[in-house]
């Protein structure tokens, strides 16, 4: 018997099926089911964080940090390669001395870029409150849209100009790019089409140190293990996406040409 089948989902489903009962694919199955995207929290707390590593177990309260205030201004290269803050939350150890020696924070911090750190200043980032500033959330409103996250298309907010972050602090040396451009094929492509990475609009916000080679390997092809699931763990593209960047579940941002 011939089953002509024209439509392209029904045959990646068919396809699918076929793969896991001939054991071609067998992972499938089990993965899918622990595929659980954490519930998206509202868009102007997204890439909001509490930063304690120092004050932990102090009478201090840990300092707030909005990411999108601060994304207006400077791209994530600024802060997590020229003032050396670690993009894993709460591994970099901030004191105050370091501060008011021009050292992270204090680096724009300083009462001059930005409110310094002076005793009527505290309570501004001290506060324990990962809502604090949430009212100027408005003021990006004429940004371009985005589906997830908090809601802005970062990249296009650059590229239609709307904002011109700086890629440096003080150090303001000549950034490199490529634009080069990536595929990556899934392990189980019945299920997912092609990953595109896009070296130039990642360039936009990202130094290469950045991801290379702790997060991936500089060879295309030899990063292990990287897989949706370890994604969702934060791993991988799961370092930035779903904490600071568009949320994994945004799936067509990486997989244009996916089928469900």
């Amino acid at each position: 018997m011939i089953i002509k089948v024209k439509n392209s989902v029904t045959v990646r489903v068919l396809a699918l099926c076929i793969a896991i009962l001939l054991g071609v694919i067998p992972e499938v199955s089990s993965e899918v089911r622990y595929w659980r995207f954490p519930p998206q929290p509202e868009p102007e707390r997204y890439g909001n964080i509490l930063i304690d590593r120092a004050t932990s177990g102090t009478q201090i309260k840990a300092a707030t940090f909005s990411h999108w205030s601060h994304r207006v201004h400077y791209t994530c290269r600024a802060c997590h390669t020229e003032l050396g803050f670690k993009l894993a939350l709460n591994t970099t150890l901030i004191t105050e001395d370091a501060n008011k020696n021009g050292e992270f924070c204090g680096a724009c911090h300083d009462g001059k870029t930005a409110f310094g750190h002076t005793a009527d200043n505290c309570d501004k980032c001290h506060n324990g409150d990962i809502d604090y500033g949430r009212e100027k959330f408005e003021s990006l409103s004429h940004l371009p849209s985005a589906a997830y996250g908090n809601y802005i298309d970062w990249v296009h907010a650059v590229e239609e100009k709307y904002i011109a972050p700086m890629h440096y602090v003080k150090d303001n040396r000549k950034t490199f790019t490529t634009s080069r451009k990536l595929a990556i094929t899934p392990k189980w492509k019945y299920v997912l089409a092609n990953a595109l990475f896009s070296h130039e609009v990642h360039g936009m916000w990202l130094g290469c140190t950045n991801c290379h080679p702790d997060i991936f390997a500089y060879e295309f092809r030899k990063t292990e293990s990287l897989r949706m699931l370890n994604n969702l763990k934060g791993q991988f593209c799961g370092t930035c996406h779903g904490k600071v960047s568009f949320p994994l579940i945004d799936c067509r941002r990486c997989h244009p040409d996916i089928h469900f």
